[in-house]
């Protein structure tokens, strides 16, 4: 396979995996440029698998930066959240396996939970579907340790996955009421969505106000919202989007992209237990307005 090819190919699943990895598109082109430039002073013709060899690549050089990263993660201002993008991240069809929400906004927030190697077998086991022997290649580790990796993050999730998230469909009607209630200011309206252990997140970064710490509980969700509205949080327009691949807001101001709001769901009570707001501009240039 010629050079161009391989890349027009193989460059989508290479984005998706880095993506995941960071939390960040930005890194994630930054890295896959970097890995295709490499990769194109291989002698391809002894490389028997391209596509095993560029994932091969491409993880472990988002291990590496993930580790970087972490650390810049401890002095950032205020709570970290992934950029959000329109769409489902430049996932390529005939690579995904399995439905949207399973690289939804929500599970990138909880894969911060875990460390850079549970993370990179993760997405490779359960976005990925590879198989424990492609990943141990991938990974250089024993099949026997990537299962116990796999476990243990699937463990640490544990907690965090009762509640996953619902696809768009189901979500949209949500999604909408909440924006309804939140412009009106029908606060009645927004108890009946939020579950009692809601959370709201915001990024601000130190560019923008924000919430430093996370907002627990339904009563202090709803009194930062309330206390939030007055200072223009709504902006001067809304409109709906698919934030990786599940219904989203983006809230417009002076014509520009204010913040993007994601969500996740308790689909048991059908309501709403995480807002996710990013404000920090540097995280909203992917997002663009309609």
């Amino acid at each position: 396979m010629h050079f161009e090819q391989t890349y027009t190919t193989y460059r989508p699943l290479l984005h998706s995996i880095a993506y995941r990895m960071l939390g960040s598109l930005s890194e994630a082109e930054d890295l896959v440029q970097d890995v295709f430039a490499d990769y194109s002073l291989l002698e391809s013709g002894n490389i028997q698998n391209e596509k095993a060899y560029l994932v091969r690549m491409v993880t472990n050089r988002a291990l590496n930066v993930s580790q970087s990263a972490r650390k810049r993660k401890e002095v950032y201002v205020g709570e970290w959240l992934p950029e959000p993008v329109m769409g489902s991240a430049e996932l390529d069809p005939a690579e995904l396996y399995i439905e949207h929400e399973s690289v939804s906004y929500a599970l990138l927030v909880m894969l911060e939970k875990l460390s850079a190697i549970e993370r990179a077998v993760f997405i490779l086991r359960e976005s990925l579907q590879y198989d424990y022997a492609e990943i141990a290649a991938c990974l250089q580790l024993k099949e026997a340790n990537c299962r116990k990796i796999f476990s243990r993050a699937k463990e640490k999730l544990h907690s965090e996955r009762n509640s996953l998230p619902v696809n768009t469909a189901k979500a949209e009607p949500l999604v909408t009421a909440f924006m309804s209630a939140t412009a009106s200011g029908n606060f009645d309206q927004l108890l009946t969505l939020l579950t009692e252990e809601a959370i709201l997140v915001s990024d601000g970064g130190g560019k923008v106000r924000a919430a430093i710490f996370a907002i627990i509980s339904k009563a202090r969700v709803l009194a930062f919202l309330e206390g939030v509205i007055k200072r223009n949080f709504l902006g001067d327009g809304h409109q709906y989007a698919e934030i990786n691949g599940q219904a989203g807001i983006i809230i417009r101001l002076d014509g520009k992209i204010h913040s993007v709001l994601s969500f996740q769901l308790d689909e048991s009570e059908q309501k709403i237990e995480r807002i996710f707001v990013v404000l920090n501009p540097d995280k909203l240039t992917y997002v663009k307005l309609d």
